[in-house]
């Protein structure tokens, strides 16, 4: 458990009464729990089986709907108004894999780790609808109940050791036999009823506000995309007299303003370093920016790689100066970011490097790649259906609104004033957002494990 999870799990157990008396668990990391309750591992009180039903439909078997993965990942509760999809199985697996109410699911195998035992409970008898593969199907026995047994999968430290038995390197997977010796904590089934009412209810109140925190963030992303792109197609002043531009999809600029191609406001566009360089890593050298550094007119200095002097000295024409405009060629395909003085004299990996000339704003342009009407060219000249790729002839044919330098200077610190304030604010929300997903952890962690007594709690 983090430091900050322990500090909201003790905010948690401070607006609740604890049990009268406790005993010791036996387990070290669950520790104390109720004196009625007991310890029991997951096969004591359910069953559990791994999905083998595929995403196929097979002539000659049964037509079922599948509930797979991202049913499971994206919903807490498995419902008939959930949109399955369509596929076959045998009689065997249908019989074997049916959703009943009560049913618990949790998604077995992942990319990352933390996405392992993700759960959900079904709410209601589905005959139709099977549990699908990656899925992990357990069924409560009798005396105890689905809804809070899911809920104790979410819980710090009955969550954490199915993180600790995940196995895999680039794939993390649970088997049936680490999911089946989960140790949980039991009270009496009307106990574990009386737990899951409330939980479920103060999680829907956490809910709600986390949604309408989540839907201010959205506003407010919306909120700067439109300032930037109001500001770099008609600038700051809305007296200004406009022109037709005469692109379509650009419409009116203001009338003092041109309209070029990236080509035209630089010295230089060229692609950094295209070979393998993973072997002239080194811990301190020449910095090395790759497209994982690059964010929206940023760039993350977290994890920045180096390489040897003597290596990054054969490409000198491919050295960053301060000013350069980075942009990422696959995956976030158009991203850019303004290389600051600290990289001056860096090296970049297969990122597209331009080099505005003259009097003409680095930051300004910077903006203009990463607004909308940068993103969208990006999008229509890139190459690649699931992964965009762009080249160094697409940046250079970029079309581009161009005051003049001065003009592009004011816009610039503009922008940056204006931002500055946006996301210290969106950072905050996003904060209190984060603050009651932790405060929701903690609340069913400590329900759930006998830290608080919820059995007289109104609802």
């Amino acid at each position: 458990m983090t430091a900050m999870e322990t500090a909201t799990q003790e905010e948690a157990l401070q607006r609740y009464r604890p049990y009268p008396a406790y005993k010791d668990s036996g387990v070290e990391w669950l520790g104390m729990i109720p004196e009625h309750w007991e310890v029991h591992r997951l096969k004591e009180v359910a069953s559990v089986q791994l999905s083998n039903v595929d995403k196929k439909t097979l002539d000659g078997q049964v037509a079922v709907q599948l509930c797979n993965y991202t049913d499971v990942y994206y919903n807490d509760s498995i419902g008939d108004g959930l949109d399955f999809m369509g596929a076959s199985a045998t009689p065997e697996q249908v019989q074997k894999f049916a959703l009943r109410a009560g049913d618990v699911l949790i998604t077995k195998d992942s990319e990352t780790w933390t996405d392992i035992a993700v759960h959900a409970v079904v709410s209601e008898d589905m005959p139709s609808v099977l549990c699908g593969y990656h899925l992990a199907h357990i069924r409560p026995k009798a005396g105890f109940h689905g809804s809070f047994l899911a809920r104790a999968f979410s819980a710090i430290g009955p969550r954490d050791q199915f993180y600790v038995a995940a196995h895999g390197i680039t794939r993390f997977g649970l088997g049936s036999d680490a999911i089946a010796t989960g140790i949980f904590a039991v009270p009496p089934r009307s106990e574990q009823r009386a737990i899951a009412n409330f939980l479920n209810h103060e999680t829907a109140r956490i809910d709600a506000l986390v949604a309408k925190k989540q839907r201010l963030i959205e506003l407010l992303q919306e909120q700067r995309t439109a300032l930037i792109t109001r500001a770099v197609t008609k600038g700051l002043d809305p007296t200004l007299p406009m022109k037709d531009s005469g692109v379509e999809w650009l419409g009116e600029i203001p009338e003092h303003w041109e309209v070029k191609k990236l080509k035209n406001v630089c010295s230089r566009v060229f692609v950094g370093i295209a070979e393998a360089a993973t072997d002239s890593y080194v811990d301190d050298g020449i910095p090395m920016l790759r497209s994982t550094d690059i964010r929206e007119n940023r760039i993350r200095t977290d994890d920045i790689r180096f390489i040897d002097p003597a290596f990054a000295a054969r490409l000198d024409t491919k050295k960053l100066r301060e000013g350069d405009i980075a942009t990422v060629r696959t995956g976030n395909a158009g991203v850019s970011a303004v290389v600051p003085a600290a990289f001056a004299g860096g090296q970049c990996f297969t990122l597209v490097v331009s080099r505005p000339k003259g009097s003409n704003d680095s930051r300004y342009f910077c903006y203009w790649l990463n607004s909308p009407c940068g993103a969208e060219q990006f999008q229509v000249e890139g190459v690649g259906t699931a992964q965009v790729n762009i080249s160094v002839p697409i940046v250079q044919n970029i079309i581009v609104c161009v005051p003049p330098g001065a003009e592009q200077q004011k816009i610039a610190e503009s922008m940056e004033a204006q931002l500055r304030k946006l996301d210290a604010l969106a950072e905050r929300v996003q904060s209190g957002r984060n603050r009651l997903l932790e405060l929701r952890t903690a609340l069913i962690s400590a329900a759930v494990t006998g830290k608080i007594d919820v059995r007289q709690e109104v609802l």
